[in-house]
């Protein structure tokens, strides 16, 4: 029971706190705006605030010094340009940096840092396509400032989440107030609503202008400028919601607060984790006592990640780790050193560095013969740039393991002579040492694959094994994939191919768990294939086995390795749906990771889970011998997806450089799975709102194999002459979905967050 009259106990509170608990909040200091509170306070953000003179390495010759200072919203550096250009062109932000190193620990480092000591280096790198920021401080004590500042920016980034929507806002108000008296007339109130992407009505617009200026002088200035961010964040959804619940007194006690969670289905619900809700997330302190919920606590909660739509206890390692290899989806990176294109594009250590750190497990190594008798590696017969195979092999050692403990498998593509093969395992036994698998792990069967579990830390080679099986003319086949076995090829590249059909006894003694072999029949033989053996398919080939002997090759799946490539021909590096292979039972999906579009999404999506880690476990379905399994023919509908869109929240603009660009969002809800799942629904478009759209719209999905599925959710910019814009998304699979009310923080197209844009759904999942 509520305990008292919280309208009673509300008179009792400083004023302050009465503020607080109606759903208010104390109004911070107008800009000109100081740094969120609590960042003056450390040592390493003033330094940052003040700016330092770091110097930008880009080559030998190129290595500028340049102005870095940390924006006041804490959110974002600028950085001085020798051209000036656009605003926005000046910047980056914190929540885009994938990474900060210290000394020299990225290629443009370690080749062109020599003349500057590691302890007075770091490198930033980011998200997506944007390239390292390699920078030399004038010391040591410095460039250490810049390390610990950013880690606690990116720190504070996490924990803020919405809670900080106001920090958000506050960030745009510097620049609206145009003429920097720290008051907004309404000229400027208007500049600021375009900023935050709301093109609200000049008569709404100024009529809540007037209610907020209460001093009457068509200016809006300290707790003014407070209580109009206040009403334009105001959530009426959520307000209802919570009114449903709290009654006539506005206050969620912990029973009410119970009811609400065994309504949202939330498993084993129960009166002490409402009263930890309520410690967790309330504001109010007073409230918090009497073990009650205020408005601004109930939104928290809905904002935090409990209240998402991604399960919070699926984001560890919850899977059974200690089965098979051959039982899990493995994150999979096809021309893993390719930074673009597979025509002319750059190779680079950094692209594997940044691959393991997207929690891929399985990365590609084209070795061709190179000068002084060390081998390279490059997409062959290509304008790409070449890399040293030593130098990968170290950033193996150095970066495979920072993210995920399970193990790594090195696929490698080889065109080398016996003599650089030799070099090659040279190379992979002296740099990775005891990490490498050089043995079975179990001698009694050593043919058995062990589980991600029994691997962990290790790295497995996969390659050509002697001695091996003979085509039928007695040649020893290399590894290469099949794709590259069919091409017309000029008499150079075949003289290269003559020299790599021979395979070292030293690079095939590596080859312990993943045996390269052509798969060429799926029919039962004679004598079995052994687990340890992998077969590599390019895409059109998996496709033709999925519709052709649909069962026979899941059961093939459930015993051995299988990987898939992109094709060939698609020069610009694009990738396929990873979908249709995933329902097969297919591990190494590959696919080019510095290509995002909605099969990275898909790809990301699958691996969101299981902690990150690079393995999730296949559904039953795939994993038993004898499954009757075929993705063509899944049975008739076993699950109800309902999903209704109510609103999205501060999405992003599109098109910063222009202030009148306002989007005009749409929902679409895309589910990938077998077949005759696989559907896309979308709402109707808001005109001219990306801060606060609403649909209140139901979609519904009828789902077959619903332990296969990704859910997708898309924020698109309408437009009526031409295809619609990308804003933001979301992915996750269908048994990660929490149902009830939830929130869905979204994700740029290179999967850095967009917080604070979140859609506020309601999801409702019947099994049957």
């Amino acid at each position: 029971r509520k305990v008292g009259s919280w309208k009673h106990m509300a008179r009792r509170l400083p004023a302050g706190k009465r503020a607080e608990g109606r759903g208010a909040r104390p109004a911070p200091t107008p800009r000109r705006l100081p740094p969120p509170a609590g960042l003056t306070e450390d040592e390493d953000v003033r330094a940052m605030l003040r700016g330092s003179r770091l110097r930008k390495i880009r080559s030998r010759t190129w290595q500028k010094e340049r102005l870095y200072r940390l924006q006041e919203d804490g959110l974002s550096v600028w950085f001085q340009r020798r051209i000036p250009r656009a605003p926005s062109q000046h910047i980056f932000f914190v929540q885009h940096i994938e990474a900060v190193r210290e000394g020299h620990q990225s290629e443009g480092l370690r080749r062109f840092g020599g003349a500057f000591p590691p302890a007075r280096c770091l490198t930033i790198a980011f998200r997506g396509r944007r390239k390292n920021l390699d920078l030399a401080a004038a010391t040591a004590e410095e460039a250490q400032r810049w390390v610990r500042g950013l880690a606690k920016l990116r720190a504070r980034l996490d924990a803020m989440s919405q809670r900080d929507a106001h920090t958000w806002i506050h960030a745009y108000l510097h620049r609206a107030d145009s003429d920097q008296d720290s008051k907004m007339s309404f000229k400027e109130i208007k500049s600021l609503l375009r900023m935050v992407n709301v093109d609200m009505n000049d008569m709404y617009a100024y009529r809540l202008f007037k209610e907020c200026d209460h001093s009457n002088n068509e200016r809006l200035e300290g707790a003014e400028i407070e209580e109009f961010l206040r009403r334009l964040l105001k959530r009426p959804e959520l307000e209802e919601i919570f009114h449903r619940y709290s009654g006539e007194d506005r206050v969620l006690s912990a029973p009410e607060l119970l009811e609400f969670l065994e309504d949202q289905g939330e498993d084993g619900a129960t009166l002490a984790h409402a009263q930890q809700l309520i410690h967790t997330y309330e504001l109010n302190e007073t409230a918090k006592q009497h073990e009650l919920m205020t408005l601004d606590g109930f939104m928290m909660y809905l904002l935090s990640p409990e209240g998402a739509a991604l399960d919070p206890a699926h984001t560890s390692v919850f899977q059974d780790m200690d089965q098979p290899l051959s039982h899990y989806f493995i994150s999979s990176s096809h021309n893993t050193y390719l930074t673009d294109s597979q025509i002319g594009g750059p190779s680079s250590t950094e692209a594997y560095v940044r691959a393991f750190a997207q929690g891929c497990r399985c990365v590609e190594l084209d070795c061709w013969e190179g000068p002084g008798g060390e081998p390279i590696i490059y997409h062959g017969h290509t304008l790409t740039s070449k890399i040293l195979f030593r130098d990968v092999v170290q950033a193996v050692h150095d970066h495979a393991f920072t993210l995920s403990p399970y193990p790594v498998i090195l696929s490698l593509e080889n065109h080398c002579g016996l003599e650089q093969q030799a070099v090659m395992a040279r190379h992979l036994r002296t740099i990775l040492g005891d990490t490498l698998v050089t043995q079975a792990l179990d001698a009694q069967n050593p043919e058995e694959l062990p589980s991600p579990e029994q691997l962990k830390g290790r790295v497995l080679v996969k390659g050509k094994k002697l001695p091996a099986a003979r085509s039928e003319d007695g040649r020893i086949l290399s590894d290469q994939e099949e794709e590259e076995e069919e091409e017309e090829e000029e008499p150079e590249a075949t003289e290269q191919r003559r020299r790599a059909k021979q395979i070292s006894p030293e690079l095939s003694a590596l080859a312990v768990y993943c045996c390269a072999t052509r798969l060429r029949t799926l029919r039962p033989t004679p004598v079995p294939p052994q687990p340890c053996q992998v077969s590599s398919l390019n895409e059109r080939k998996a496709k033709k086995l999925i519709r052709e002997a649909g069962n026979s090759f899941v059961r093939h799946n459930a015993r051995q390795l299988t990987r898939v490539y992109p094709l060939g021909l698609r020069m610009n590096s694009a990738n396929y749906s990873p979908q249709e292979m995933w329902n097969s039972g297919c591990q190494l999906v590959a696919l080019n990771f510095q290509t995002p579009g909605y099969e990275m999404d898909l790809n990301a999506g699958r691996f969101l889970v299981n902690g990150q880690c690079g393995y999730i476990l296949k559904p039953a379905c795939l994993r038993q011998p004898d499954t009757t399994f075929d993705p063509e023919c899944p049975g008739p509908p076993r699950t109800t997806l309902t999903i209704q869109v109510l609103t999205a929240q501060q999405l992003p603009k599109l098109n910063t450089e222009k202030p009148n660009s306002i989007v005009d969002p749409l929902v679409r809800v895309e589910i990938h799975g077998v077949p005759a799942d696989c559907a896309r629904k979308e709402t109707n478009y808001v005109l001219n709102n990306g801060f606060n759209p609403r649909w209140g719209q139901t979609l519904q999905f009828q789902l077959r194999a619903p332990e296969l599925v990704l859910v997708r959710f898309v924020v698109e910019d309408y437009d009526t002459t031409s295809p619609n814009d990308f804003v933001g998304q979301f992915t996750l699979p269908l048994n990660s979905l929490k149902q009830g009310y939830r929130h869905i923080h979204l994700l740029s197209k290179d999967g850095a967050s967009l917080s604070p844009a979140t859609l506020f759904v309601h999801i409702r999942i019947q099994r049957f």
